[in-house]
């Protein structure tokens, strides 16, 4: 699973994913520049897939961010394209934290990992900006919609991201990944719902395919906001980015007016109106004002795939629980969604035919 440490706190490193932290700072002091020791290391308490870790030091704090240790499967934890697109991105003024440096060698403290820049701002853990005052949940769910519309619109081939993916394709290639993701992580067992889309979602694909670059996990907990102004000023977690189709993208954001709240804090059963926010329909607007679009007539299809996706990540939460494999200690609380988004996925294939 893809998801950024909660930035509000962090405790001490699990005995799982322990390393030797002399190596890390001998690393660091030769590949950081302006790095100073000693280092203290502490465990962000999220990051379900890739643990992450704050390191301080007396003249700045990093994050790091590595694979988890033992048996991985094929293509996931993929930390070296998370540097990659990051740091391609940064030079055109993408909001993305500055990467320091990446460590391929898993002597140095086990497994692959990457340092970036710690950026201070503001996380929100639900897409309804409840923590927010109520005159700035609009523009602050504009600057999201903003991003990932400037996102769809970079060229990866100026920026040197030509071969980041193949183009065309995405969606049949996603569909297979996840299915086959799925059916071989037999640990976490089967599900009717899952085993269903598998065979749905082939048959169904829109035509029409486009190519961008992907972030993946485009949601509101993965965007770091300024700390007084409705702005985005970091995007995280890029584990799952690639070449891809932008509209599957953008319906993975929007799919939490579908989502409910204790699930990616999402917007089911909001008054959206009097919680200051737009609707749906606003908002798939504003993002086609951007992007030069008049609509998009198979979101509905998207959004069944991205929730079929979300739960292929689930099954594979509870796949690592039951390996003892697990970064998080939320991730007993994750697979236990599983369930729940996959019959959401399957409800909205089977509203398609209504």
């Amino acid at each position: 699973m893809s998801d950024i440490p909660d930035q509000s706190g962090t405790v001490a490193v699990s005995p799982r994913n322990r390393f030797d932290e002399a190596r890390l700072g001998a690393w660091m002091k030769q590949h950081v520049a302006g790095f100073d020791g000693p280092i203290e290391v502490e465990q962000f308490k999220g990051g379900q897939s890739n643990p992450t870790y704050r390191v301080r030091t007396p003249t700045g704090d990093y994050v790091l961010r590595r694979k988890p240790s033992g048996p991985l499967l094929k293509g996931a934890h993929a930390i070296e394209r998370e540097a990659r697109v990051v740091a391609a991105l940064e030079p055109i003024d993408f909001p993305v934290p500055h990467v320091h440096g990446l460590c391929t060698d898993d002597s140095v403290i086990g497994s692959a990992f990457y340092v970036m820049d710690m950026v201070a701002g503001r996380i929100f853990w639900d897409a309804s900006f409840s923590s927010a005052p109520i005159a700035s949940r609009a523009q602050l769910m504009d600057a999201m919609n903003g991003t990932i519309a400037k996102l769809h619109l970079v060229d990866p081939v100026a920026i040197g991201l030509s071969d980041y993916g193949r183009v065309g394709g995405y969606i049949e290639r996603q569909v297979a990944r996840w299915s086959g993701q799925y059916q071989q992580d037999e640990q976490a067992g089967r599900n009717a719902d899952m085993d269903r889309l598998a065979q749905w979602l082939p048959e169904h694909i829109p035509a029409a395919d486009e190519t961008s670059i992907v972030h993946g996990d485009f949601r509101v907990d993965n965007v770091i906001f300024h700390a007084t102004e409705p702005r985005v000023i970091a995007v995280l977690d890029w584990e799952l980015s690639t070449l891809g189709h932008p509209l599957a993208d953008f319906a993975y954001h929007a799919m939490m007016f579908r989502m409910p709240s204790d699930i990616l804090g999402g917007l089911a059963g909001v008054d959206l109106e009097a919680a200051g926010l737009p609707s749906e329909a606003g908002y798939v607007a504003a993002y086609c004002r951007r992007t030069g679009r008049t609509g998009i007539p198979d979101l509905d299809f998207y959004v069944a795939f991205n929730l079929f996706r979300f739960a292929a990540i689930l099954h594979g939460i509870r796949g690592r629980v039951a390996r003892g494999t697990a970064a998080s200690a939320d991730a007993q609380i994750m697979s236990a969604r599983l369930e729940r988004v996959a019959a959401l996925a399957w409800q909205q294939a089977q509203s398609l035919h209504k």
